[in-house]
């Protein structure tokens, strides 16, 4: 009788504890609950162990568990690896493209390259996930991550898509009102629009200029997690906000709003990171490329080149 674990009933265990649910590991590969419940069944059996805490209403990995996950997962990831890296040589990319971004970068620029791409690489699935928050690219299972800013998650291969950069700017009815700032240190005493997460209790924005980085603390009556709503009240004269170029662009070329202090930036590059793995992929490769090329100049490129 042959105790080693199938591969089938790994991916299975490892989506049931990434999910945390039978039904939901069974809504995810398209099977009913009692097959994963099964599959899970028989591979403790193998194991010799319990991998889940079973209650009515939900399951609980345990210890071993957690231990079998770790394996399990980097077993597949180079199952897979090695699977797509065979077939990148005679195939077209073929199979589900998992892709998070933000909203707004998604919306108005990610989905539309998607679309594009996949009308090139026809055996191509993409699912787009719009989030505004860091994700875990191995704990939730995306292939690529799409975000403004430098990565922060060092165990991951960060490939820049374009160069841009954050910068100030405030409508003419908000400067005609309050007059406009000569230096970084007249922004304290400005009536500042934060694009901030919620658990913090005010800004500190950090800008190159002619004398390197320099801070500078800001406060103000309006504050929002969302680039949206900021800059929707900087339009209203509001207040003075920073945000990335490209976002801000079609108001400065229409008047809407004048960009201040000039000689003062924020960098904000758009980056996509990948895990080791996922960078090997043929789908993986063929993505970022084409999101670079169509993000720096395509019909729905980023304009991060505006003069205002």
């Amino acid at each position: 009788m042959n105790n080693e674990p199938a591969l089938m009933d790994l991916r299975v265990f490892s989506i049931a504890a990434r999910l945390g649910s039978f039904a939901a590991a069974a809504k995810d590969i398209g099977k009913s609950p009692a097959y994963v419940s099964k599959r899970i069944a028989i591979l403790e059996q193998q194991l010799g162990i319990r991998l889940f805490h079973r209650t009515t209403r939900r399951i609980h990995i345990t210890e071993e568990g957690e231990m079998v996950y770790d394996y399990a997962r980097r077993i597949i990831e180079n199952m897979t690896s090695m699977t797509e890296l065979v077939a990148s040589s005679k195939l077209e990319p073929s199979g589900l493209l998992r892709i998070a971004t933000s909203m707004r970068l998604g919306r108005h620029h990610v989905a539309h390259i998607l679309a594009m791409l996949e009308e090139r690489y026809p055996k191509l699935e993409i699912w787009l996930e719009l989030l505004d928050r860091h994700v875990d690219i191995l704990e939730e299972g995306y292939d690529i991550d799409i975000r403004v800013g430098d990565p922060k998650q060092p165990h991951l291969i960060a490939h820049r898509i374009t160069p841009s950069r954050r910068i100030l700017c405030a409508a003419p009815s908000y400067i005609a009102k309050r007059g406009m700032p000569q230096s970084l240190a007249d922004l304290a005493q400005h009536e500042c629009l934060v694009f901030r997460d919620r658990e913090q209790a005010f800004g500190v924005w950090r800008l190159h200029g002619p004398k390197g980085l320099e801070t500078v603390k800001v406060n103000g009556r309006y504050g929002s997690n969302h680039s949206d709503v900021v800059r929707t009240w900087g339009i209203r004269g509001l207040g003075i906000f920073m945000l990335s170029v490209w976002d801000i662009a079609r108001y400065i070329e229409d008047g809407s709003v004048i960009q201040i202090l000039p000689a003062y930036q924020e960098f904000a590059d758009v980056w996509a990171t990948t895990s080791n793995r996922s960078a090997n992929s043929a789908k993986v490769k063929v993505a970022i490329e084409f999101l670079k090329e169509q993000l720096c100049d395509g019909p729905y490129a980023l304009n991060t080149r505006v003069v205002p």
